[in-house]
């Protein structure tokens, strides 16, 4: 019961506005005790999904999302109790949906290689599995999940999050216990990669995967091997995958592009930032008030260039808007006013 309360504390972060955290709030014990019984009793099933499309950087995802009760609170009160032996087994390469490691530690990780040793960075192979969470092959995840787990609680409830999409294939994007499972999913292939191959730079953001090293050739045939070696996990490397000289066109990855010597933002998000911030200014010329959502894109892209060497981007894009991203906070935030 008190993994059930902690989870449902961590779950309603920043949801206290939905009906169903509310209702939870009103009777916390009422509605905690009936998932407890669920899970004792065996009778939770994972509830209907409700999908919907998300565009992303000229990409388009199905997202999955499942009610607040029974569902979030559940998959939370999982994670809170296999976290840690999944971080155990992750290789500090790993990146994304680890605390303390999201895309900012990664970038860190790849500007250091790429300043410190020249030699061994010379060239970068890159590559992604394709439509990596939709090829997800269930009977593999659930014998990954047995490899490390051994109590028949954890893997029966397990097995019924990974079932509850049709077909022996795929994991919902949304699940919060899909970001680990797919981070798991790929861990052995981290380990193959730097203790088999003894690869000195490799860095894995989800299935976003970038190799460095000082032979081209060499890389070319170590992504022949990783094909093989997706084909026993029933993935495939996405056609796009490219090896070629890091000094020429540096490294875009995890939303920067990375050069020796300074980092960019990636184009596309440079073009988006602009067209955001040229709007927020007629706006405000306009003398139209900024809204909960743009006062957060605002804080958003000063936390994107302040990792990367964007001084004049700021001064022409971000800066302007710091009277009305000022005021914003004086009217609403810092009183205790409406936020949204």
């Amino acid at each position: 019961m008190e993994n059930l309360k902690l989870a449902h504390k961590n779950a309603r972060k920043g949801k206290g506005w939905y009906r169903e955290v509310q209702m939870v709030n009103a009777e916390p014990e009422k509605y905690l005790s009936m998932i407890q019984e669920m899970l004792i009793n065996h009778t939770y099933k994972t509830s209907e999904y409700v999908t919907f499309k998300r565009y992303n950087s000229g990409k388009v995802r199905d997202i999955y999302k499942l009610p607040y009760f029974p569902d979030r609170i559940c998959q939370w009160a999982i994670i809170q109790v296999i976290e840690p032996y999944l971080l155990r087994y992750f290789t500090k390469d790993t990146y994304s949906a680890i605390p303390g490691k999201g895309i900012h530690a990664c970038l860190k990780a790849l500007d250091k290689a790429i300043q410190t040793d020249e030699e061994n960075t010379k060239y970068c192979l890159k590559i992604d599995a394709k439509k990596f969470y939709q090829s997800i092959n269930h009977d593999i995840l659930k014998q990954k999940y047995r490899n490390l787990f051994k109590d028949p609680e954890l893997l029966w409830l397990l097995d019924e999050i990974i079932e509850s999409t049709e077909g022996d294939t795929g994991i919902p994007i949304g699940n919060y216990i899909s970001q680990y499972s797919g981070n798991f999913y790929l861990a052995g292939f981290d380990h193959w990669i730097k203790e088999e191959k003894r690869v000195k730079h490799y860095f894995r953001y989800m299935d976003d995967i970038v190799i460095l090293g000082s032979d081209k050739q060499a890389l070319h045939r170590l992504r022949k091997e990783i094909a093989v070696y997706f084909k026993g996990l029933k993935l495939t490397i996405k056609e796009n995958w490219q090896v070629f000289p890091t000094n020429v066109r540096g490294i875009d990855f995890v939303g920067y592009r990375v050069f020796r010597g300074y980092k960019l933002l990636r184009k596309s998000t440079c073009k988006a930032m602009k067209k955001k911030m040229l709007r927020l200014k007629r706006k405000e010329l306009q003398g139209r008030p900024l809204n909960f959502s743009e006062y957060c894109a605002i804080n958003s892209y000063q936390g994107w260039l302040v990792h990367c060497d964007s001084f004049r981007l700021a001064e022409k894009y971000v800066r302007p808007l710091d009277n009305y991203q000022q005021k914003y906070y004086i009217e609403n935030i810092k009183k205790g006013g409406q936020a949204i």
